[in-house]
This record gives structure tokens, sequence and C-alpha cells, in this order.
């Protein structure tokens, strides 16, 4: 689960993080509001006027703004607010922007631009430990950073039994250039920030830019936070902050049947029972000459129900051109599926798209004679090589 900036802060403030005063605003209004209260508070005369949406690159895209005064940040607010942002990382429609970040200035009067670092810690899924992946070249793309300068890269990797260890951060301080009272800055930073990636559950926690004031302060002065969805039971707060506008309409609904729904830019709908399997039907789209349009996963209970549910939810992208159904009988029988999906087809009406239904496992034969006998436009095939095969016939 993906948090805004401003939720992702305020978790890395409860474990030590230091980070810029911020308030959130949903109107013009609230915004000068904000303003006021950050200047009263820690006397910044500038502000940070950020929207808020998942993705990355908004500044690229003029959805961050530096307002010298009440009334620019009352303008930035009035343009950025309800505006379609669009990032390298948004589709192309972009993202409408609901909410903003007013922020204070973290530039002492006078001061130049500060140094910038790139810190992040994520799992190492080759060795099973977490790692901080760090760079003295922080703000711009680290992408850009690991293709062009490698040599800027730098990883720490974390035993999961022992944390972060002292050495490992004072490793890191000095790998990023720092000396005196800010090499101690950041010894603390990264401990904290680790810390936070830990007790938040965190599959990524990245920081760009992390900055060093001209007094020697180390602050995030952005965030983003994963969270792992399965830890989500034990995280109730953090999970009160899903923000489901965010997220494809289709992926939220499937979530409330208990179905693992991924929307794709293909043109063929598949269903099917197992997250292998998935991946398999996926393969077999594509030898087709299609294009999977979604990964789903009906789970092991693939009854009338949850067949009916996932077929409405696959119908809603036009871009479908086919279903293929791929399940394997081992718990449930197949006649049973088959059934079930000749019921889900008339409880939905007149689908005009073709449907392949490959039923495998117990009780498949009759499965298919069910399917063949329906009277629907269904077309039924026992071997992936004759789903293969269906799916390349319908798409002509």
């Amino acid at each position: 689960m993906n948090l805004h900036e401003y939720q992702a802060k305020s978790i890395l403030k409860k474990n030590g993080v230091e980070t810029p005063m911020g308030l959130t605003a949903e109107n013009p209004a609230q915004a000068m509001t904000a303003a006021k209260e950050i200047k009263d508070k820690t006397g910044s005369d500038k502000w940070a006027v950020k929207a808020q949406i998942h993705a990355g690159g908004r500044g690229k895209g003029g959805g961050v703004k530096i307002a010298k005064s009440i009334d620019e940040v009352k303008k930035y607010a009035e343009d950025i607010i309800g505006m379609q942002l669009v990032t390298p990382q948004t589709p192309p429609e972009g993202k409408k922007v609901n909410k903003i970040l007013i922020e204070q200035n973290i530039f002492y009067p006078g001061e130049s631009k500060p140094e910038e670092f790139y810190m992040s810690f994520l799992l190492n899924r080759d060795t099973g430990r977490n790692i901080c992946m760090y760079s003295p070249k922080g703000g711009v793309n680290i992408e850009e950073v690991a293709e062009e300068t490698p040599e800027y890269i730098f990883t720490e990797e974390i035993n999961p039994c022992v944390g972060l260890q002292a050495f490992q951060s004072r490793r890191i301080a000095f790998n990023l250039g720092l000396k005196g009272s800010a090499f101690k800055s950041m010894l603390q930073f990264s401990q904290a920030l680790y810390k936070a990636f830990i007790n938040a559950d965190c599959q990524l926690i990245e920081i760009n830019p992390v900055i060093k004031t001209s007094d020697n302060k180390i602050i995030a002065a952005d965030a983003k936070l994963s969270i792992d969805n399965n830890a989500l039971f034990r995280q109730p707060e953090i999970a009160e902050m899903r923000d489901i506008t965010e997220e494809d309409p289709a992926e939220v609904e499937a979530g409330k049947y208990n179905l693992n729904y991924v929307k794709l830019n293909g043109n063929v709908g598949c269903m099917v029972n197992g997250a292998g399997l998935a991946m398999a039907t996926m393969d077999i789209i594509k030898l087709s000459g299609g294009e999977p349009a979604n990964f789903l996963d009906v789970g092991g209970a693939a009854n009338a129900e949850r067949v009916e549910k996932a077929f409405r939810i696959i119908l809603k992208d036009d871009t479908v051109k086919a279903i293929l159904v791929n399940i394997f009988g081992g718990i449930v029988r197949c006649d049973r599926v088959a059934n079930g999906i000749v019921d889900a087809y008339k409880n939905i009406g007149e689908i005009k798209i073709p449907i392949v239904v490959r039923l495998q496992g117990t009780n498949a034969e009759e499965a298919k004679k069910i399917i063949d006998n329906s009277g629907l436009k269904v077309f039924s095939a026992i071997t992936l090589k004759e789903a293969a095969e269906q799916v390349k016939d319908v798409l002509k």
C-alpha cells in the first residue's frame, strides 16, 4: 500500500526522523491558514506547495511550487488543487490532485542550495535481507545516476537479526562525504529511518532528497513509503491511511470480494485459480498472439458468486476482446465451476465478447459437456494447447 508524502512523513516523525513542518489543505483558504500557522511556529517566510498524489516527479509536472508570500500560496493552491497532474510515473491522463501539502522552507536566509543526498531502505529478494541504498547524488532521478555514474551508488546489506549496525551508519555518512556535526546527524538519521522501515512493515522507504542544511541538520525533504499489504493486519493506523481514490477502481472492487486483480494493458482478460497458473495463463495468451488484459486469481473457492464478480470486473475494461478462464479442479470440482460459469453468464446477461474456458482436474470431462451444452457463446478446452488455439481463433 502506497502512502501520500504527508502520511509518510507523519510515520517518519514518530520514529525520530527529522522532517519539515507541514500541514495539508484541500482548498486555497485552508492553504493560507496552514501557511500562516507554519510561519507563526517556525518563522518561515517561504513555503513549499506540494501536490499529494501517488507518483514521483511531481515538480516536473508543475505539482511543486515555492511560494514567497501568502498570496503566492493562495495562487499556487488554486492552480494545483483540482489539476490533472501528469508526471513520468502517472498514466497518460495524469492524476487528479485533491489535496496539497504546505511545508516550511528548509533553506535558511542567504543560504545557497544545500547538499542533497538519496537514501532508501528496501528488501533484497535475492538475499532475503534488507539493504540501504544511498548516493551523494540526490535530488535527481536515481535511475539516471545508476546508469550514468554507478560509482555514486552505495549499498549496505543488513542482517535482519541485528539490524542496521553503528559501523554501517558511519560508513554511510563517510561515503556521503560528511564531517563533524553533519556526520553525527547522519548517524542518527539513518538509524531512525531504518527504525521506521521496520516498525511500519515497509517494503520501501525512499527519501529523495535528504537535505544537509548549512547548520549541519539532516532532514527528509521528501518521502515515499510503500507498506507490505500482508502486514496491514498489525498496522491498523496505517491501514486507515489508504486512499482508494489513488487506486484503480477495478482493483479496489476486486479487493472487496477477496479477488487478486491487477489491471494490465492487453486485450484478453483472464480468470484463473492460483497465482502460478495465472502466470502460465498470461504466457498462453501471449503465445496465442494476444496480450493479457489483467491478472485475476479467484482463489481456491471458484464458486458461482466469485466467478460472476470476476466476470463483471473484467467486462468493465473496454479493451478486453476475449476472456480466457483457466481453472484447475483440485479442491474444487470442475463440474461445479462449469455450472458456476453458466449461471454467472446468465445472471450478467448478454456478453458480447467470446469466452474460452479450460477446465482440468476433477470431473473435467463432465465440465466440458456442461459448457458445450449450455447454448452460450462459450468455447471449451481441456489442454493448454487447446486453450491457446481457441484464444487465437476468437481473436481473428
